[in-house]
């Protein structure tokens, strides 16, 4: 975020500098409307509603949440997590990395919605724990292991039959 600077901006939207601070006051602000708009397109439309729609038990959407960043991870675009990349870059202490903190929240509550849905005991401390390995795979797959995914959702099993007392499905 730092490294871009608004000219450059400028440069790839192919607008004016007039219609950009007309829309945004800052770099900042521009930051935060794609975070927002990452939220809506990634967390809700991708994730959430492509584990719920591959998944045929509440357990398989939470496992389909690895079949797609399996995907995600070999595709030539896969450059990480906006959310992990901007938070890192500017620390929870600046706007841009507090609002990406809310987004990482919001995709720990998907998680601990489908966890509930799924009858696991502590949804929510089950999904920080998914959480971590949601985000511990990102950044494997960003190290160049394209194989991160199928790792982390082998674990996943693994926590979902500590939170369930029996076995996943």
């Amino acid at each position: 975020m730092r490294a871009v600077g608004v000219d450059e901006v400028i440069a790839d939207a192919g607008v004016a500098k007039a219609t950009l601070y007309h829309h945004f006051a800052s770099k900042d602000d521009l930051v935060l409307a794609f975070l927002q708009e990452r939220e809506e397109r990634w967390t809700f439309d991708w994730v959430a509603a492509e584990a719920r729609r591959r998944g045929a038990t509440p357990e398989g959407r939470l496992l389909a949440i690895f079949d797609l960043f399996d995907e995600w991870f070999r595709r030539e675009d896969f450059e990480g997590c906006s959310f992990i990349n901007v938070l890192l870059e500017m620390t929870a202490e600046h706007p841009a990395g507090r609002a990406s903190v809310r987004h990482l929240e919001t995709i720990r509550m998907v998680v601990t919605e489908l966890a509930a849905e799924a009858g696991l005991r502590e949804p929510s401390e089950f999904a920080r724990s998914w959480h971590i390995l949601m985000k511990g795979s990102i950044v494997q797959a960003a190290e160049g292991d394209v194989d991160a995914a199928r790792r982390a959702q082998a674990l996943g099993r693994s926590l979902i039959i500590h939170h369930r007392g029996g076995h996943a499905t």
